[in-house]
Parts: C-alpha cells; sequence; structure tokens
C-alpha cells in the first residue's frame, strides 16, 4: 500500500501560532476570514456542532454573478457567526490545545451536508478527493512490485507543466519508473513560458492547487505567475521529481514499434545530439496553450521596430517612452495593457471581438496579515476555503450557457444566458458612462461564454480610458515598417508590436510526430479533427495517453487542475490494469472513440461556444470546437472514475 503524505508533509500549518495572537488581532483574522470555511474549520476542530448550525447554512444556488458575499448569509447572522467563532478562537488561544486536522467521520459527514446540502447530486468521491479526506485518497493504493514483481516499465512523460507533475508523482507513488522531458530550460510549463507583466491567474487561487497538496500561503487572491511557478518547483523539488527531469530536450517523435510493444522516441538536447530511447508507454502533458499564435498579417516582415508575443516576453526591450500597439483583446492584452501603460508614450489596442467581463472587485488584492494568520495557523479553514473555491465552480455558469432552442434572441442563446448578458452589459456600461465612444465599443454583441470571459475589478476599463491610449476596432489592413495600417490608409506609427493573440490550441501535441500502430501518423490521421476518447487515448496508439488533450479545456466552470486529478488518476488504473492483466499493451476502440465523439460534438452544439458564430480559440478552421468540455464537472469524473475495459482492446 501507498503511504498517503498529507497536504502538511509539504505546506505545514503552524497552530501554535494562535497563542501569540492579541484578543484584537483575532478579532482582525475573524473578519478578514470567509465565513463558511470558518464554521467548518472550528466544527471539525472542537467537535462542536453549534458551528454548523443550519441557521448558517450558506445558499447553495448561486446568482449569475457569482456567489454573493457569504454565500447569502445575512448580515446579523454573520455577525452572530463571527462572534461565536472569536469566542471559540479566543478559549482555543488561552487553553494552549493542540490543534489537529483529525476528524470523526460523522461530524465530517454532517458538516459537508451543512456546507453543500443533501441533494446537491456530485459524486461523493469528488466531494471527498477535493477535500482531501481521507488525506490523498487519489493516491494510487498499489505499487509495480506487488501487481507486477517480474515486470520492468518505464514510461515516458511529456512536458514538465502542472500535468508532467501530477502524473509524475502518481507513477512515482506507484512505484514504476518514468523520465521526463521538458523543452524548457527549466519545470512550470506555461507559468514558466509566460513572463509577461500583469500575468496571473484568472481562477481562485486556492482551487488553483492540487488537492491533495494544498496551498495555504498564497499571498493573493488570484497570484502572479511568479509564485504560481514557484508552488510548482517547490512541490517538483519535495516530492523528488525534478532529478528526473531532462530540460532543454525536446521530443521531436514518438514511434511505436509494433513488434516489440514498445514506443521509441527520439529526443534532442540543447546542444543538438538526438537520442533514440524506448518506453513501455508514453504520457503526453504538453497541453493545449504552448504554441504562439502569430497572424498571418501582410507586410509584418516589414516593420522595423521591435515585435513579440506576449508568450515570448522581451524583457531586453524597454517600452519606456515607446508607441506601442497590442494586437488582441483576450486574456495576455487584458493583464498585459494596465501593466505597461505608465511606460509607454502611447498605445494603440487593436480590437476584433471585446471580451465579457465578470466582476471581480479583489482580483488584484494581496491576502492580508491577519487573514494569512488564520490560513496558516487553523487546522482544516486552508482546505475548507479551497473546497468552498472549487464548489463555487463545479457548476459555475454550465447552466447559463447552454442552448435553449426554444429561445429566439439575436445574441443570448437562453433564457439564462440573457439574463447574465443583461448583468454583464450593465456592468459593462457603467464603466464607460463618461464615454459613450467606448460603451459602444465595449459591449460584446456575441452570448457570455461564447467566448473567454475574463475578471475586472475596473483596470481594464480604467486603461482604456487613459488618453495615452486609443481602441482602433477597424480591421489591420497590414504592417508597413513604420506601423500598421487600418482601413484604407489610416497610419498609426509604432515602435513596439505586442501579439496578445493567443495560441495554436487546435495543434494537438505539435510539433511532433506521433507514429501509431502500422504507421498510423497521428497528425495525418486527425486531419486537423484533433479527437481523443475522455480527452486522453487515440485507436491506433497503444498505451499513449494525453493530459489536457482534445475536448478537455474548462471555460465557464470547474479547474483545469480538478480535470487534471482525475485523468492521472484514470491513466493509472489504466496502467494497473495493463499490468495486473500481464498484457503488453491496451488500445481504445474505434467504436469507443467514435461514440465518445459523437456525443461530445452534440453536446458542444447544445453551448454557447458551439452555438456562436464568434471566432474563438475554441474551434478549429473548421469551426468545430476541438477544446472545450461540454458536460458537468461531475460526469466527467463518473466517465474517468474507473475505466471501462470493454472500450480496450488489450495485446499480450
Amino acid at each position: 500500500m501507498v503511504d498517503r503524505q498529507t497536504a502538511s508533509d509539504f505546506f505545514p500549518l503552524h497552530p501554535e501560532a494562535l497563542r501569540d495572537q492579541s484578543d484584537a488581532s483575532l478579532w482582525e483574522s475573524v473578519l478578514a476570514a470567509e465565513i463558511h470555511p470558518l464554521l467548518c474549520a472550528l466544527a471539525l476542530v472542537t467537535s462542536d456542532e453549534a458551528f454548523i448550525d443550519p441557521r448558517f447554512a450558506p445558499r447553495v444556488e448561486l446568482p449569475a454573478e457569482g456567489p454573493p458575499p457569504h454565500w447569502g448569509l445575512d448580515d446579523d447572522l454573520v455577525d452572530e457567526a463571527r462572534r461565536l467563532a472569536f469566542d471559540r478562537l479566543r478559549l482555543l488561544r488561552d487553553q494552549g490545545k493542540t490543534l489537529t486536522d483529525d476528524a470523526e467521520p460523522p461530524l465530517l459527514e454532517r458538516t459537508i451536508e451543512f456546507a453543500i446540502g443533501r441533494d446537491h447530486g456530485v459524486s461523493e468521491g469528488l466531494i471527498r478527493r477535493e477535500l482531501d479526506l481521507p488525506h490523498d485518497p487519489s493516491a494510487p493504493a498499489w505499487r509495480l512490485e506487488e501487481v507486477a514483481p517480474d515486470r520492468r516499465f518505464h514510461v515516458a512523460i511529456i512536458g514538465a507543466g502542472m500535468s508532467g507533475i501530477l502524473v509524475a508523482h502518481r507513477l512515482q507513488q506507484a512505484g514504476i519508473d518514468y523520465t521526463v522531458f521538458e523543452k524548457n530550460a527549466d519545470i512550470g510549463g506555461t507559468w514558466y513560458q509566460n513572463t509577461y507583466p500583469g500575468c496571473r491567474l484568472d481562477t481562485p487561487n486556492f482551487a488553483y492547487s492540487y488537492a491533495f497538496a494544498q496551498n495555504p500561503y498564497w499571498p493573493s487572491e488570484f497570484s502572479e505567475q511568479r509564485d504560481i511557478l514557484s508552488f510548482f518547483k517547490s512541490l517538483s523539488a519535495e516530492f523528488s521529481i525534478t532529478d528526473r527531469v531532462r530540460l532543454n530536450t525536446e521530443v521531436l517523435q514518438a514511434h511505436y514499434q509494433n513488434d516489440a510493444g514498445l514506443w521509441t522516441l527520439r529526443v534532442q538536447s540543447q546542444g543538438g545530439e538526438i537520442e533514440a530511447l524506448k518506453f513501455d508507454a508514453v504520457v503526453s502533458s504538453v497541453g493545449q496553450l504552448n504554441l504562439p499564435k502569430i497572424p498571418d498579417i501582410q507586410g509584418a516582415e516589414e516593420f522595423l521596430g521591435s515585435a513579440w508575443h506576449t508568450a515570448r516576453w522581451n524583457p531586453e526591450v524597454s517600452l519606456k517612452g515607446k508607441r506601442v500597439g497590442v494586437i488582441g483583446t483576450g486574456a495576455s492584452a487584458y493583464q498585459v495593457v494596465p501593466a505597461i501603460l505608465s511606460e509607454v508614450e502611447s498605445l494603440v489596442i487593436f480590437q476584433r471581438n471585446p471580451p465579457w467581463m465578470l466582476p471581480t472587485p479583489r482580483y488584484h488584492e494581496r491576502i492580508s496579515d491577519a487573514h494569512q494568520c488564520l490560513l496558516g495557523s487553523l487546522p482544516h479553514y486552508a482546505r475548507w476555503l479551497r473546497f468552498f473555491q472549487v464548489w463555487a465552480t463545479v457548476r459555475g455558469r454550465w447552466d447559463l450557457v447552454r442552448v435553449d432552442h426554444a429561445h429566439q434572441h439575436p445574441v443570448s442563446v437562453s433564457a439564462a444566458n440573457e439574463a447574465l448578458r443583461v448583468v454583464l452589459a450593465q456592468h459593462i456600461e457603467a464603466h464607460y458612462a463618461d464615454r459613450p465612444d467606448l460603451r459602444q465599443s465595449q459591449v460584446p454583441n456575441y452570448p457570455p461564454g461564447a467566448k473567454r470571459m475574463l475578471r475586472d475589478n475596473g483596470v481594464w476599463p480604467a486603461a482604456l480610458k487613459d488618453p495615452r491610449v486609443r481602441v482602433e476596432t477597424r480591421p489591420i489592413s497590414g504592417i508597413c515598417a513604420s506601423g500598421i495600417e487600418v482601413g484604407n490608409e489610416d497610419h498609426h506609427p509604432l515602435d513596439v508590436i505586442i501579439y496578445a493573440t493567443g495560441f495554436r490550441a487546435s495543434e494537438f501535441l505539435a510539433p511532433m510526430e506521433i507514429v501509431g500502430l502500422g504507421g498510423r501518423k497521428l497528425h495525418e490521421w486527425w486531419d486537423g479533427e484533433a479527437r481523443a476518447y475522455l480527452g486522453m487515448c487515440m485507436p491506433g496508439f497503444p498505451n499513449f495517453f494525453c493530459m489536457y488533450g482534445p475536448n478537455t479545456n474548462l471555460v465557464v466552470h470547474g479547474s483545469l487542475i480538478l480535470f487534471a486529478e482525475s485523468s492521472a488518476d484514470y491513466i493509472m488504473q489504466c496502467l494497473r490494469a495493463l499490468l495486473i492483466g500481464k498484457q503488453r499493451s491496451m488500445v481504445v476502440t474505434d467504436e469507443a472513440f467514435q461514440s465518445f465523439n459523437e456525443m461530445i460534438d452534440r453536446e458542444n452544439a447544445l453551448m454557447a461556444w458551439g452555438a456562436s458564430s464568434v471566432s474563438s480559440w475554441y474551434k478549429n478552421d473548421q469551426g468545430r470546437v476541438t477544446q472545450n468540455w461540454p458536460l458537468s464537472i461531475d460526469a466527467f469524473f463518473k466517465m474517468t472514475e474507473k475505466p471501462c475495459l470493454n472500450d480496450f482492446e488489450f495485446m499480450a
């Protein structure tokens, strides 16, 4: 059996810190806390069910704009709950008791029911995994030497980002040998590559950590790139993965050898040396957002200034006093424009479609010292804070972006989608009440959810209203030596062009060549239509699995880490079935592959991003949605909880 490490093994709490708090500082911590995670934590620490009195229970139904403060609890009840929490924290401080994160199962069950209700309709296993109770429930409960003592098994992992680190950890827990290949000079994946000013999370920070290694010490509500990178690097060291990663090594080709039942990987190191290495299985963890997309604009090569993509930021060029053009208004532009505005002389934003903005007042806020004290000292609190953040995204806005064909409207796709559109449009219009020119150009004319929605704390509208900024909505007609041309003859003179134009998301696994059974070449077989069974497996490619593969992107609900953990668990169960059965390889059947993808296409057509004709990176060049998961989070959890082995062919 595998030893299940606890989150405190990676990020230890310091309960003794409570003893040093004055009444005033304790009260400040209570005021800074999220009330429901605090009540749940105190119920489990003290075994006192007064903290989970149904009167304090949160509202489970969420309005279109997200959870209200304290999940809809009225002010009088919030104040009463705070007083109750403060009195008990003060008593715990004065008694000097040792606080632990143990909890009796019956009390835990009642606390979960208090938090999310009884008829929530979500798998118990998903809830327990996200709460990390018992500790690391997804750790493989087997080891290679137990299920196949005479077999050597070596797995290649391509990519050392969030998904690659996770798979490496699970393989290590099961005692399976692995090697990670990373083309970059360090681990971290997208958080290593994207260093542009302003780069940060747009999902709540605590939810963006592994369920089994939750970090209570995030510095911000939505942390910056350097903090996320530090998190993954520190865990890689703690997991003893770092030494198993071959940096500056690119996988050029993976070729399945039918006779040997092995994958041969051709890898190239930074010095140019090419090696051929053999593996029993391959896990691609390269993700979807790693190849920058540079639009093909006439004359781009003639530009005499500096130009780069946000994902390949050039720190050698100062923007001080420069005339800068930013092409695109997606997530990276949304972050980078306010961050560089104080340096530039002028800035032109070339906009095709404006983004829908989600009100997020605390988007740039740091977590206060008072809150940090509670997070780092009160057992269970950080865990429950993370769980409530995850819970808010389990359904998220999924119901609000589903298509209702009976709803007839020129923009929205359902009555619920229309309600969301009205709320968000009013929010945007309020920002530009003093700028009717911008108000007209900044309210999108496509349904919410059809493109990625972005977080708004007022910084983006303030940047657009700055006198140094101009929003250009006319199409770019070309680039010349001195700048960007629009319309028939208008010209914007520029010193720097920044491409905030996203990624070649539909080009999964590019530029690697993947060759499977009978010489089947993956990219030729896909022919621009990347598809996979459960986002992980393709017929004709035995023992080859994808993390964050086709149709596993999440945009209105859930967390990519949540999906990654389900995928990693599924892959480990597949490997166990392979090893226990003494089989050489397993490959998904054509029937299972076709049936799954027909269902995915039907469901994506019922989502705003599938029904709308607006351009987005969710679709490939043929208009098929290749990125997004259209079903509920719980549906993916159930599909991946246990492999349906009848969907695979095994080869001895």
